[in-house]
């Protein structure tokens, strides 16, 4: 079933809401365990790599780039997202996302991708490396959850062959 990419409006906030609530309740999707609201979840993306995925039944997915830093130096480096709502997992619809994502990104001039992930997120580990995102090492207990367990999260980091070189 093809899917249709582009950028995320404020329209499709109440899908992007739902499906990133879907993944807090995995447990192993972020941190978070509240969904923010649409000024907190935009206030560092961008825009150009913020983008939904849609088919005829409505919205099925998101990504989003945060930038890593204001400071120009690091103006080519951002953090990604994928969300997949779990009914298209398994559907390739991750695998549009962040080919298009990295695409646009370039676009943008970023030269490097990172993204942290917890370890029981395979589907998600094998989803960035399968993209060129190499696991450069761990960050011990850097996150508390709301149970009170303190998580470990591998860091990825893609660089751009054609973005720096």
């Amino acid at each position: 079933m093809p899917y249709n990419i582009r950028e995320m409006t404020m329209s499709d906030w109440d899908d992007v809401k739902e499906i990133y609530r879907l993944g807090i309740e995995t447990g192993n999707a972020t941190f978070e365990y509240n969904v923010p609201t649409y000024e907190s979840f935009t206030a560092n993306v961008v825009p150009q790599c913020t983008l939904v995925a849609t088919d005829e039944s409505g919205l099925q997915g998101f990504c989003k780039l945060n930038k890593s830093s204001n400071r120009y130096v690091y103006r080519g480096v951002g953090e990604v997202s994928v969300y997949v709502h779990p009914r298209e997992k398994g559907k390739g619809l991750g695998d549009e996302l962040l080919k298009t994502l990295i695409q646009r990104s370039e676009n943008a001039s970023f030269w490097t991708l990172t993204a942290g992930i917890f370890h029981e997120n395979s589907a998600s580990i094998h989803l960035h490396k399968k993209h060129g995102f190499k696991e450069v090492g761990v960050r011990e207990k850097v996150g508390h959850m709301q149970d009170g367990r303190w998580r470990d999260v591998i860091l990825f980091e893609r660089r751009s062959e054609v973005v720096g070189v």
